[in-house]
């Protein structure tokens, strides 16, 4: 799966990137600089050292005794730094360091520095010319102090890298904090909360998005409220005049020739129809207006009995519905009590009507703070099952209904923060349909 861009994550790489880049090139630069003056710097200190060694070696040269030449080769402990070569005005080697060749440098007897492939070679005469001292300094010397430096600099990259990177997250976090809170009150908006965003909070470079955030919402909330009031206005003044038809048409029906009977009870149908819609339109508005949430704790238990008391009393539910209770069977939550009503009524209506009119409808209260209604009927296709939460989607079936009654189950179970789980054929059953309700727990 790709991964989405991170903002913070582009914004570190960059940022690291960046003082990796600047580290290196500063280093560059340092390196070149440094290789300039410790040239300059060695040649002065190799030209200052043949200059006072060489007033030493001339007077030792001129006393020729035992004692002075054994001083001016007596062999040095380690590595010479230095090595160097007397000559005479026809180059010959009188003398030479302990670890300096023993053949003639080969650079001419000419005061001033020059170069071989690998040493560079200072030479200074006496005033007479009789005697010559080249002192040479290894590049290899020189090439050792420029490394040794360059390490020195770009080494401590290696800890800046993933200090950096450290200090940039935690730098970028915080001033994206303001941006993330923002976006999580955004994400947080839907249908049951249109409230407007806080911006008191945010920096000034944010205002403008919630401001134009708060005027869209402005103009949603407006709009989901006249639809709200809308429908349930609508639902609430056709209860009346529905139930007024439908108390007349079955008066007719006992009144007419029994040809016309048919047609009276097709009336008298399509009333009864449209009183269920105009019900559960009403039932939906309220769902949306966003019940759910209560600010106590309710015991649910009793609603659900007195649901089951007033559908037992139906014609379609007289002595179909049984009750089940687990030893710990409870159920309880901070839930708006006519929400949960609305819920249980719709799922024991739901599975009433899509089973046979001789089985039984199964309602379990379980110990996990769960409800379950179970009917019989015929299995549900597993792709279906989730569309039937949608509006107005019904299965293949041949009973009455409008589509509408698991689509407010479901809203009003997001509402109290819990889940709508759906399952055909029903657990332990090779038929059937089944709706879990799982409430949260205290």
């Amino acid at each position: 799966m790709k991964r989405s861009n991170s903002m913070t994550r582009r914004m570190v790489i960059a940022l690291t990137s960046v003082v990796a880049l600047s580290w290196l090139v500063a280093s560059g630069l340092g390196i070149m600089v440094m290789q300039d003056e410790f040239a300059e710097i060695f040649d002065s200190g190799v030209q200052e050292t043949a200059e006072r060694l060489l007033p030493l070696i001339a007077d030792d040269l001129k006393e020729r005794s035992p004692e002075a030449e054994r001083r001016l080769v007596q062999p040095v402990n380690g590595h010479e730094y230095l090595t160097y070569q007397v000559r005479d005005r026809e180059g010959e080697v009188l003398l030479h360091s302990h670890d300096g060749a023993s053949e003639p440098f080969d650079v001419p007897l000419t005061p001033g520095f020059a170069d071989t492939a690998t040493q560079r070679i200072y030479t200074v005469g006496t005033p007479d010319g009789g005697l010559y001292l080249q002192l040479a300094d290894a590049f290899a010397n020189r090439r050792e102090a420029i490394v040794e430096a360059g390490t020195a600099l770009i080494l401590p990259l290696l800890l800046l890298i993933p200090a950096s990177m450290i200090a940039v997250v935690l730098v970028v976090r915080r001033t994206l904090a303001p941006i993330q809170t923002l976006r999580d009150e955004i994400g947080s908006k839907d249908s049951g909360n249109m409230a407007p965003v806080d911006a008191i909070h945010l920096p000034g470079e944010l205002h403008p998005i919630a401001r134009s955030v708060n005027l869209l919402l402005g103009r949603l909330r407006a709009a989901l409220e006249s639809e709200r009031a809308f429908a349930s206005n609508s639902a609430h003044e056709l209860r009346t005049p529905i139930a007024g038809a439908l108390a007349q048409a079955q008066r007719l029906q006992a009144d007419i020739p029994p040809e016309f009977a048919p047609r009276v009870h097709q009336i008298e149908r399509s009333l009864s129809h449209l009183a269920q819609l105009s019900e559960k339109l009403l039932q939906m508005s309220r769902a949306e207006a966003g019940i759910g949430a209560f600010e106590t704790e309710v015991d649910l238990l009793p609603i659900v009995e007195l649901v089951l008391e007033d559908i037992g009393r139906s014609e379609i539910g007289g002595g179909r519905i049984r009750l089940h209770l687990a030893t710990d069977g409870k159920l309880s939550g901070m839930i708006n009590p006519d929400a949960f009503g609305i819920v249980v009524r719709n799922l024991l209506e739901n599975a009433l009507v899509h089973s046979p009119e001789d089985s039984f409808v199964d309602i379990h209260v379980d110990d996990n703070n769960a409800l379950r209604v179970i009917n019989h009927g015929a299995v549900v296709e597993p792709a279906l099952l989730p569309k039937l939460t949608t509006r107005f989607t019904r299965g293949a079936t041949q009973a009455s209904g409008s589509g509408l009654g698991l689509a407010i189950v479901k809203h009003l179970v997001e509402r109290m923060n819990g889940s709508l789980v759906l399952a055909s054929p029903a657990a332990d059953r090779s038929d059937g349909f089944e709706a879990r309700v799982l409430l949260p727990k205290l």
